[in-house]
């Protein structure tokens, strides 16, 4: 079976200056969101982020500290981070569907219609066998009435023989207010399905599966891709996606790139028009060079607009620190062509 980021979290369980692809920063600019990181920084896999009023929230997979519930850290500042616990352990409808499960994985959390929405999965390493969920809470402040919440159960699951699968969700409305979950890692890539805009679960009566991006490899062989994240930034859609291998520790050689379509349906395409169901997307996180810096396979990021400036939060493995998945931070500007550039 093949060695992935699923077998060794559920087994187990942002780059320094020149590490990333990134345009010339200014004389005397702000420095890097990264060189100012500390606190509760380490034991992270798959970020997201998102801000309610002063605070800033980073969710990601669970599996940590004892916890099989997704892990939680907030900030007031972006730099000091502190432990939130876990907003909820695993489900007893996901537990059922999958005994063997030991952590819920890779949250998407966005403020939707007045609640914060929480999509989640429930899966085994190497398996085809997963179910995503979705819960709600009216506010993430543990101290604010009304604070708690809501499962809402199953959204979509894969089994075996799926072709695709059912992990690594994401939010995403499009301009039409037309809501939609991209997910799926491995196998046949990131699919997309349109939701109830009421419910945040699957749009009854449509059964249409759109492919999104996919990974080309030798038969037989792996095609990794997994962790996207639907972004809007001007008159196009980008689909950022996480390529390669994460969860080797300092062989892990995940990135992400991103390609750009005027729809959420596509085609995603790079800078020359290939297509990302071709594999093709142009690089934003990525160590350079391979195996010699700090911060190893940098990659599954979550973004955000934050007022006027837009941030990527993703992990990597810190080379000074026995390997530890750590929390990782950066402005995301955007060139004069409109292509995303991570200033770490």
């Amino acid at each position: 079976m093949r060695l992935d980021r699923r077998t060794l979290l559920g087994a187990g369980g942002a780059l320094a200056a020149g590490t990333l692809l990134r345009g010339p920063a200014a004389a005397g600019a702000t420095p890097p969101l990264n060189a100012g990181l500390t606190g509760y920084l380490t034991g992270l896999h798959d970020p997201v982020i998102i801000r309610e009023g002063e605070t800033y929230h980073v969710f990601g997979s669970g599996g940590w500290n004892g916890r099989p519930g997704p892990s939680w850290r907030i900030s007031r500042d972006l730099k000091t981070w502190t432990d939130n616990g876990m907003p909820f352990g695993i489900p007893d409808w996901a537990k059922r569907a999958i005994p063997q499960a030991e952590s819920v994985w890779a949250p998407d959390i966005h403020f939707v219609d007045g609640l914060y929405r929480l999509y989640y999965s429930v899966s085994t390493g190497g398996s085809m066998r997963s179910v995503t969920g979705l819960a709600t809470s009216p506010t993430l402040d543990r101290h604010a009435p009304g604070y708690g919440w809501t499962d809402h159960g199953l959204v979509v699951e894969t089994a075996p023989g799926s072709g695709y699968n059912a992990i690594d969700s994401n939010f995403f409305r499009d301009a039409d207010g037309q809501d939609w979950l991209l997910f799926g890692s491995y196998w046949g890539g990131l699919k997309l399905i349109a939701l109830d805009r009421a419910t945040g679960k699957r749009r009854a009566g449509d059964t249409a599966l759109h492919a999104l991006a996919y990974r080309p490899a030798p038969e037989g062989a792996d095609n990794p891709i997994e962790g996207g994240f639907l972004f809007r930034h001007q008159d196009y859609v980008y689909l950022f996606a996480s390529f390669d291998y994460c969860c080797r520790k300092l062989a892990s050689n995940y990135y992400v790139a991103a390609g750009r379509a005027r729809s959420v349906l596509g085609p995603f395409v790079d800078k020359k028009g290939r297509s990302m169901m071709d594999g093709y997307a142009e690089t934003v996180l990525i160590e350079r060079p391979w195996g010699g810096t700090r911060w190893r396979g940098p990659g599954h990021c979550g973004l955000m607009h934050d007022g006027a400036r837009d941030l990527i939060v993703y992990h990597a493995y810190d080379a000074e620190h026995d390997a530890a998945p750590t929390l990782r931070l950066a402005v995301l500007s955007w060139d004069a062509e409109g292509w995303p550039v991570a200033l770490s």
